[in-house]
């Protein structure tokens, strides 16, 4: 394993009060950024103050949008111990993204040992209020300066971290949510299963649309029949209908959350009847005109836990539990912020100690 080189920036920001963080607009001083060459592979691990990168205007991500990105979390616990969740589980999917993007497959001990020292090196970013997190945003982009469709020959890795508070400005409230029938976002086959900026860009114009109508978040079907529930713009999303835990199965066309496993994976642990399927609006719709919809919540990395209180299809509105919190979705949010601020045991081997303030 190659050393990993420091640099330590002469001129330390100040670090912000953890009561005024938004999300992803603050990052800490340093980043960890590594190179890729044909026949040469991934080399120079370095740890570098945070600053601008400089690249040619022909550089093939600005062209043709090879790249890929992750998004992780450190959290710092009441004993002051900084703590990462489920990192391996991240980092195995970044190597998922690349791998459908062609991009070059990373060395994950590598990633990981400079992903570690970096936050070593910039532990005093970690904000300490509950709520708060240092989010982590690991990406790849081809830098070939070549104007012409093809698989690159040189990539940049970098990792940057930003302190951050809630990623909605409404907390845990729960969110409205507009399914998407018009626009479609990703189809089997294509990037729909990667963490990649393009089904981003894919999901900006309903996105501008939706938030004019006065909603949080679009939901996106299925782009074949215009029929199944696939995801929400940035997280996962689940219905719980008689007693059932039920989640759209990763067919190709959907990200495969981490939160999303976590999720899963307590629901069964708890005993909960769970169900990875196709579902469609229309079932949907007919639970709740039944009365079997019960609770409607999202998951991902940034939001955690974000409970739904409103879809709206075709303009037919519906309002879940009264627009409240459910108990599920509260008792899942409760669980795994407990597990990452240290206030609940990890019994299942999710969180690694990195650093102590």
């Amino acid at each position: 394993m190659s050393e990993i080189k420091v640099s330590r920036t002469e001129k330390p920001r100040t670090i912000p009060d953890a009561a005024g963080l938004g999300f992803g607009h603050i990052f800490a001083d340093h980043m960890f950024v590594m190179d890729y060459e044909t026949g040469k592979g991934w080399h120079n691990p370095s740890i570098i103050p945070y600053d601008e990168f400089c690249m040619f205007p022909s550089a093939m991500v600005l062209h043709y949008g090879q790249a890929i990105f992750e998004g992780m979390k450190a959290f710092r616990t009441a004993d002051n111990e900084i703590t990462l969740f489920r990192s391996q589980d991240y980092l195995n999917r970044f190597n998922r993204s690349a791998e459908i993007l062609c991009i070059p497959q990373v060395d994950i001990k590598m990633v990981y040992e400079g992903l570690k020292k970096l936050i070593q090196l910039d532990k005093v970013w970690v904000p300490d209020a509950f709520g708060t997190s240092l989010y982590i945003r690991p990406f790849i982009f081809a830098t070939d300066p070549y104007v012409g469709v093809k698989v690159s020959d040189t990539y940049k890795l970098a990792i940057i971290l930003s302190p951050s508070g809630a990623y909605y400005s409404g907390g845990f409230d729960p969110v409205s949510i507009r399914v998407e029938d018009k626009f479609v976002r990703a189809v089997h086959g294509g990037l729909g299963e990667a963490k990649t900026p393009a089904n981003y860009a894919a999901s900006l114009r309903a996105q501008v649309e939706a938030k004019k109508e006065g909603f949080t978040q679009v939901l996106w079907l299925d782009a074949v029949e215009r029929k199944y529930i696939e995801e929400v713009g940035t997280m996962n999303i689940f219905f719980k209908i008689n007693g059932e835990l039920i989640t759209p199965a990763l067919t190709g066309s959907i990200l495969g959350g981490i939160t999303r496993r976590t999720v899963l994976e307590l629901a069964r642990h708890w005993g909960i009847p769970v169900s990875e399927r196709l579902i469609s609006i229309d079932e949907v719709y007919e639970a709740y005109n039944n009365g079997t919809l019960e609770e409607v919540f999202g998951s991902g990395t940034a939001a955690v836990i974000s409970p739904v209180g409103e879809l709206s299809w075709k303009g037919n509105n519906i309002v879940i539990n009264d627009n409240k919190t459910g108990p599920l979705a509260q008792k899942l949010f409760d669980y795994v912020t407990g597990l990452q601020y240290g206030k609940v045991k990890d019994t299942f081997g999710w969180l690694e100690t990195v650093a102590k303030i």
